[in-house]
């Protein structure tokens, strides 16, 4: 149902660094590039991720209770993801481990602009 989501950068080349390391481990790149934004993901994958400089030229926020999602392939590829986050600019919001009952395995993390993501996993 998603096709893309769209986070707002106060500094698109801070930005591009930190989702251009996340989107190397996840085995994909920059799909769309423009003045005012980059998309990463696969042409007819999954879902996307753009950051973008605010259309209406007033500076970005972060949602509140607003968070991506990236779906790791297995609790390795979760840590190295928080991992590269934190190396690239990013914050600590929850280290990887697991997260209630059913398997659920993630580690949370802002991106430069604040943004909160996390890498998931199911067991």
């Amino acid at each position: 149902m998603i096709g893309y989501v769209t986070l707002g950068a106060a500094d698109l080349q801070r930005a591009a660094k930190f989702y251009d390391a996340l989107a190397a481990e996840m085995g994909t790149g920059r799909m769309m590039e423009e003045e005012t934004f980059i998309a990463w993901g696969t042409p007819g994958g999954a879902a996307g991720v753009a950051a973008t400089l605010p259309f209406d030229g007033q500076p970005a926020t972060v949602g509140n209770g607003t968070m991506v999602a990236l779906a790791a392939k297995d609790k390795d590829q979760v840590h190295k993801l928080y991992e590269i986050a934190l190396a690239n600019g990013g914050s600590d919001e929850g280290a990887p481990g697991p997260r209630g009952e059913g398997g659920f395995y993630a580690a949370y993390f802002r991106d430069p602009d604040g943004n909160k993501l996390n890498a998931f996993t199911m067991a």
